[in-house]
């Protein structure tokens, strides 16, 4: 038995070892690599992984690879070599790895955003976009979706006038009736058991998916027992059957008369496709239940979680830059006043309030390190081959911290987005690209851009946000994870006095 051992190795060493390249191709710089591990003993082991890769170019170059067990990754970090992957060569680039806790979320890459390159994914994402376009005009705008849940938290947040409160699960709320009246036009108050278990299945995914990397580095490892594997399977599991309910049940009323939400939209697709009349070339499999409910997984929770987080972030960056604060209360106060509440076109005459959120955007993107792409076909970046089946990482860390595109990247200064007057927005910088771009940027950016917005301004207008009287202020390094967490914290409401004054002498008009 033991010389099988000699032909074992060989074997592993002969799958796991780095594949030779095209002769004669230029590649990016590459990290050392080993048999089976890879470049993982030459990666930082403290840290987290977008600053690490940032500083890693100083010796390697914007781009350079390295190899996550045997796997070829390249490393951008560069905007321009990051608007070639994502817009000018987009569809060279528009895959997904096949990872083994992606495939768990996504039932083997159905869905959007863990979805390859293919007919199903474009299916979905235009079935995705065509649902938010049902929110422009009309008793749905999206606005007065949002507005109506901002109303409600502002209600709940005058109850605690003077306390100190964590703003993370009132916002969650808002953000979860937002996507679920979206999706399939239902609201949750505070309290009700669905809101839990829609809480208890995100949380426990996001906490499983800080805890896997080894298990996508390594994929044998899944025939093993690992505890976080099983409770994200539980956890996929639990959001399975709460979305198949809310399908079966939407699905029993449903009018192709009244198309008013994402799930009617794919409901209508696939009844078209089920009686021939999607399409030409449409593939009625791309539109079974099961891709239906994992699109609307997807949309569902990067609607709560990211912008829920970036709200944090927003409110955590004013608590730190409490002059800032006034400032805005100012601008809203003499922009909007307390006679009415702030509206998106508001966004026009808010600017240090719009420059603020982005800003927060750049030293804080939602996602430091955007889920990899990989390469379709055999393509290049900046001059350099890479070969089809390569997994290609955009930094946007590196992008927004770049010394070389922003002045002081590391300080946090809301003023690089106005001109020096102070009266006009900018683009100080091509490195900006906190949604991505190209076939795979945020579908859901218009609603997010939105939602910050009017959470703010509507939020400013009211309340002084303040530190706690134990002074303690919320920590600003932050939970790398599919997107960036803040650490839990408090904040002090205090209703404006002046918002007091107006309300004693009428309600403000909506």
């Amino acid at each position: 038995m033991w010389e099988l051992l000699p032909l074992l190795l060989l074997t592993l060493a002969y799958f796991f070892w780095p594949k030779g390249k095209s002769p004669g191709a230029k590649y990016p710089n590459s990290l050392p690599a080993l048999p089976l591990v890879g470049s993982l003993p030459f990666l930082p082991r403290h840290g987290h992984q977008h600053e690490n890769f940032f500083k890693m170019q100083r010796k390697y170059g914007p781009i350079y690879s390295l190899h996550m067990g045997s796997k070829n990754t390249v490393i951008v970090g560069e905007h321009e070599l990051a608007r070639e992957v994502l817009v000018k060569k987009g569809k060279d680039f528009t895959g997904r790895p096949q990872l083994v806790t992606q495939s768990i979320l996504s039932d083997n890459q159905k869905g959007i955003f863990f979805a390859d390159h293919g007919a199903q994914w474009q299916l979905h994402r235009k079935l995705a976009q065509a649902s938010f376009a049902l929110f422009k005009d009309g008793n749905k705008r999206l606005d007065d979706i949002i507005c109506q849940q901002i109303r409600l938290l502002s209600d709940f947040l005058a109850t605690q006038d003077g306390q100190s409160v964590d703003l993370s699960l009132p916002i969650y709320l808002a953000m979860t009736n937002i996507m679920c009246f979206i999706c399939f036009n239902i609201t949750y108050k505070n309290g009700d058991p669905e809101l839990k278990i829609i809480k208890n299945y995100n949380n426990g995914i996001m906490d499983t998916l800080r805890q896997n990397s080894m298990v996508d580095i390594f994929p044998i490892l899944k025939v093993f027992p690992n505890k976080n594997l099983e409770k994200m399977r539980k956890c996929v599991k639990m959001r399975n059957e709460f979305l198949t309910e809310i399908i079966e049940k939407y699905k029993e009323n449903f009018s192709s008369d009244c198309i008013t939400t994402m799930l009617d939209v794919l409901i209508q697709a696939q009844m078209n496709s089920d009686n021939n009349n999607a399409e030409p070339g449409r593939d009625s499999k791309l539109l079974s239940d099961k891709h239906i409910l994992i699109t609307i997984g997807n949309i569902f929770a990067a609607g709560v979680e990211t912008t829920t987080s970036m709200l944090q972030w927003i409110v955590a960056f004013l608590l730190h830059y409490p002059q800032l604060k006034r400032k805005i209360q100012e601008e809203i106060d003499q922009n909007v006043g307390f006679s009415r509440t702030p509206t998106l076109s508001d966004r026009n005459h808010l600017l240090l309030l719009e420059a603020t959120i982005r800003e927060v955007l750049r030293i804080r993107p939602a996602s430091p390190l955007l889920l990899p792409h990989r390469a379709v076909v055999n393509s290049s970046i900046g001059g350099y081959a890479i070969d089809k089946g390569t997994d290609v990482i955009i930094n946007m860390w590196a992008l927004h911290q770049s010394e070389k595109e922003w002045d002081q990247p590391d300080k946090f200064m809301p003023e690089r987005f106005l001109d020096p007057t102070g009266n006009q927005l900018i683009s100080p910088s091509l490195s900006y690209l906190p949604f991505g771009a190209g076939p795979r940027t945020c579908v859901g950016e218009m609603l997010a851009r939105r939602e910050l917005f009017l959470f703010m301004a509507w939020l400013l207008q009211r309340f002084d946000l303040e530190v706690p009287d134990d002074g303690h202020m919320p920590a600003l390094e932050g939970i790398p994870n599919v997107v960036f967490l803040i650490e839990p914290f408090k904040v002090k409401i205090k209703v404006r006095d002046a918002w007091r004054e107006a309300q004693a002498e009428g309600s403000p008009q909506n």
